[in-house]
């Protein structure tokens, strides 16, 4: 049986959030050591000591990136000295552990459709979790938003990224609870379908 372009394309954009999903995984270990090095005073020119430049051109990468890595474990538990540094990290850690979640949820439901099957209840069940997980993310928005207000006293964390996510998120988590309920509703249909058949 071929292939319809709605499974072409499910099969392309399933290669790509897989490898999103990846990344998210392989880069969530290193979010303290990276806002760790971003904070610190000299996380990157400690970074850039220990890559120096010699050595043929393939030496360069591998160097950087054994540095890199070295570098965010070295600096893994000094996030925690800082409040806003903390509080960064645990935000970030938030987002990444919720959008690895929501990542999965796709590849479940571009499975179902690779299968050429897409109207089932457990695809409502994905988009449930999927939502779940834009709430989670909206909250701890919502809460680092509110704790920069207390923190700064100012409004100027109205005009960051942080206040962005509030609704955009929020509003992701409700077209994924309507896409669940659609999802949950062809199903239902379908099966009505296939007993009268």
């Amino acid at each position: 049986m071929e292939k319809t372009n709605v499974q072409k394309l499910a099969k392309i954009l399933k290669i790509l959030v897989t490898i999103t999903f990846i990344c998210n995984l392989l880069i969530l270990p290193l979010v303290p050591g990276i806002v760790g090095i971003g904070f610190e005073a000299e996380g990157w020119t400690a970074v850039e000591r220990l890559t120096p430049y010699e050595g043929s051109p393939w030496q360069l990468p591998l160097r950087v990136g054994i540095a890199f890595l070295l570098a965010c474990w070295q600096y893994l538990f000094r996030v925690w000295r800082s409040e806003y540094t903390a509080v960064l990290t645990l935000f970030l850690l938030a987002c990444g552990v919720c959008t690895a979640l929501i990542l999965r949820q796709a590849q479940r439901v571009l499975d179902t459709i690779l299968e050429g099957n897409p109207f089932q209840k457990k695809n409502g069940t994905s988009m449930k979790r999927a939502a779940g997980c834009c709430f989670v993310i909206s909250a701890a928005a919502l809460l680092r938003t509110f704790w920069r207000f207390w923190h700064y006293g100012s409004i100027a964390p109205l005009f960051t990224y942080n206040a962005l996510f509030i609704p955009l998120f929020a509003m992701g988590g409700l077209l994924c609870m309507v896409m669940s309920a659609l999802f949950r509703q062809a199903a239902e249909l379908k099966e009505e379908n296939d007993l009268t058949i």
